[in-house]
This record gives structure tokens, sequence and C-alpha cells, in this order.
């Protein structure tokens, strides 16, 4: 994996990032929006299973799987904390899950100054996930981003499927930390101002108790059966099972010394990898070697990245080619999979 990143990148060795190059970092809205747009993608691409009708109806308010309550909130940031114990089944794959939030309409909102600004309809709200370190600090990873109307109200829904996939690999035994923040959809003052507009109900100090379950964060989940539907990893349960196939391999870019500062997002992913043996042919068959389990198929992954040029310290956005296992197989030594 390390020399594919370098080979994509034109490296011969790897940059020299240190933690102080991400003092006061800032992502740029332009990257934040590339690299949003290729989450979306592969997202897209490598889900499983769409919702059923069944899953739709269970996506209606007060169907939730999950209500969470409010840590904190102030005018642009919420941090919503849901207790996940015993909340997802054994031998299940959440294949999608979606944070539902109650658009409330602004009261009195201030009227900023308009100096000739262009109109502001919208205002980006971003999920972020927070995960909660040994030493009682926090790191977070962008997980959905989207423009929301500011003028209406109702029930909006975010894709943290991401999330629940980080929270399952490396802190299931705590509660899963969502972060909510909203901006302007452009730079500049004017826009953040207006931004303020969007108040959902989890802002509302009256709703914060969530006495009452109206206006309360939710999570819905979609699953598979994996006794129905097979294992994601494709690989057999069976410990005596030794055939060739693709099991879960889960890489965590923060736990990696020589990532954790240089890899920006994602805060990891299911990589994969092939595992187990094949069916050798007879000794000097066609004079070829050992038949090997082999990826046969592979798929990219978007990642931001830190860049070092000259003193300076940039932001970039990539697709790395051949990073996740899609399909494995047997095949000759001498003979490279097609």
């Amino acid at each position: 994996m390390k020399q594919a990143m370098l080979q994509k990148l034109g490296l011969t060795e790897l940059p020299r990032i240190q933690k102080r190059d991400l003092e006061n970092l800032v992502v740029p809205a332009h990257i934040k929006n590339k690299y949003l747009s290729m989450l979306k993608l592969h997202n897209k691409r490598k889900r499983r299973s769409v919702p059923s009708l069944a899953g739709i109806l269970r996506g209606i308010h007060g169907s939730a799987d999950i209500t969470g309550e409010v840590k904190y909130s102030d005018t642009t940031r919420q941090r919503l904390v849901f207790d996940m114990e015993a909340r997802l089944q054994e031998n299940t794959e959440v294949t999608m899950a979606e944070l539902k939030l109650f658009q409330t309409a602004a009261q009195n909102p201030a009227k900023p100054e308009r100096r000739n600004h262009r109109p502001i309809n919208n205002a980006r709200v971003s999920i972020y996930w927070v995960e909660v370190l040994g030493d009682g600090s926090n790191r977070t990873s962008l997980i959905d981003s989207r423009l929301v109307p500011i003028h209406e109200t109702g029930w909006r829904s975010f894709d943290v499927t991401q999330a629940i996939h980080y929270w399952s690999k490396s802190q299931k035994k705590t509660r899963l930390h969502l972060e909510v923040w909203t901006e302007g959809e452009r730079p500049g003052s004017y826009a953040a101002e207006m931004a303020k507009r969007v108040r959902f109900s989890t802002q509302d100090p009256k709703e914060n108790t969530l006495e009452k379950d109206t206006g309360a964060p939710e999570l819905v989940f979609y699953t598979l059966n994996l006794d129905e539907y097979g294992s994601q990893g494709n690989c057999n349960s069976s410990p005596n099972s030794s055939k060739c196939c693709r099991e879960e391999h889960f890489i965590n870019f923060r736990e990696l010394t020589w990532t954790q500062y240089w890899i920006i997002e994602p805060a990891g992913y299911q990589a994969f990898r092939c595992a187990g043996g094949c069916k050798q042919p007879k000794r000097g068959y066609y004079g070829y070697g050992q038949r090997t389990c082999a990826v046969m198929e592979s798929a990219p992954l978007p990642m931001m990245y830190l860049v070092k040029k000259g003193d300076y310290t940039e932001i970039e956005v990539a697709e790395f080619p051949n990073m996740i296992v899609e399909k494995c197989g047997c095949s000759m030594d001498k003979i490279p999979p097609v």
C-alpha cells in the first residue's frame, strides 16, 4: 500500500510531515468540496444494497433505531452522542446509516448588512465523526456535507455510514460521537451570518433535555443479514475452510506512524485482503509454478493528504488506485490475473 501511494504521487520516499504541520490547518472550501464529490461517488459505487421499501418506511420519523442526546450546542456547532450498546445485531452488515435532524424556522433572525451581496439561499451543514482519544482529546473525520436551504423547515438526512464503520472498528465499546457544523455556502462574513439562520431543534434549549421525542436527533440503520446474504468479505466463517477468498482487513490511518499526520481523510477504511490456498495442478503442469490466492479486481480510494512544497504545507485530494480488494482468485505464479 505504501509503495502504491508513493507511486501515485511520484515520490521516492514518504513526505516528512510532523504534528506541528497540522497546527492551524484550514481545509480550503474547494478542496473539501472536491473530496466530498469523490467520496459520494465512492460510497455509491461500493454500497452492496439500497434500502428496500421496508427500509424506507423505517426511515420515517418515529421509526428510528437510536435516539441521541445533545452534549453541547451553539449557533454553529453541535455535539451529538448515541448509545450504541447492543443496537447492532451480531452477524449483520450496515449497508447504510442516516442521521436525521429536524430543521426549525429561525426566530426573529438578525438581518446582516447586505452591502450589495449576492443572495444567500443555503448554508453548508457538515457531519464529522469524533474519535475520543485515550488522553481525553478528540480527533474528527469528515463524513458528509450538503447544502441546506436557509428558509425551509423539516427533517434533514445525512449519510453517516462511514462513521458507523469507523466506530465499529475502533471504538465499539464507547458511545458514538458526531459533530454538526453549520457554515456559509461560500467564503465571507455575509454568508457566515446568513448560515446562522439554519437552526435545528437540537439547538433549542427547551429540547436539549430530549424529554419530548419531537426534534430529537435520530439514527436509522439499513442492514443485511449475513446468514442470508453472505459475509462482506466473502470468506467462509468456518475455521476449517482454507479456500482462496476475500476477508475483511480494516486499515486505521490514525494508528499507522507513517500516515497519522500525512493522511487527513479518511480516518481509515476497509481494504480487504486475499487469504487461503488454491488447489495445485500436477507437478510440472505446462511448466508453470504454484497457483496462489491473489487479487483479481480492485477499486480506488479517495483521500485528502498533505504535501510539502519547500517550507510550505499544502492540502491535496486524489483517488489512489488499487486500494480496495474487490475480488480474489487463484492464479499461476507466471500468469498475471486478467
